[in-house]
């Protein structure tokens, strides 16, 4: 397993559950420094055409208080090569769920021209946001 400086993961972080946990740990495990992008509400809206449950700010707090986590930055945009100009992470972690969708066959061609590594992490099965939402449903 490759070792990184400084590690990068991003994601909404609505109704924490273990597929988030995993994935802050995975990554935490493979660098020395985490920073994890907290999409904003307006984010979420743009591309999910909802809000999140948990608002923002609670869910920048919570992924915060994660012992995993070295810093949290509001994600304001899906842009991960501008966040990496404005970062400088060596690689980002991402669920396997994402690979092949085409935001992140780009961001591959991109980030292999300064070297920055994309790690995909196993998707927890079973479990996820909207799964949860459904359960609470019932």
């Amino acid at each position: 397993m490759k070792q990184y400086k400084i590690g990068y993961t991003t994601g909404v972080f609505d109704l924490f559950h273990i597929g988030h946990l995993n994935i802050l740990k995975k990554a935490k495990e493979q660098c020395d420094y985490l920073i994890v992008g907290v999409s904003t509400d307006e984010l979420v809206m743009k591309y999910k055409n909802k809000l999140p449950v948990i608002p923002f700010q609670e869910r920048m707090e919570i992924v915060e208080g994660i012992k995993y986590v070295d810093a949290v930055v509001p994600q304001v945009d899906r842009d991960k090569f501008m966040a990496w100009k404005h970062l400088q992470f060596d690689a980002m972690f991402v669920g396997d769920d994402w690979k092949g969708k085409p935001l992140f066959v780009q961001v591959e061609r991109q980030f292999a021209e300064v070297g920055v590594d994309i790690v995909y992490f196993p998707y927890t099965p079973g479990v996820s946001t909207t799964l949860v939402k459904e359960k609470v449903r019932m």
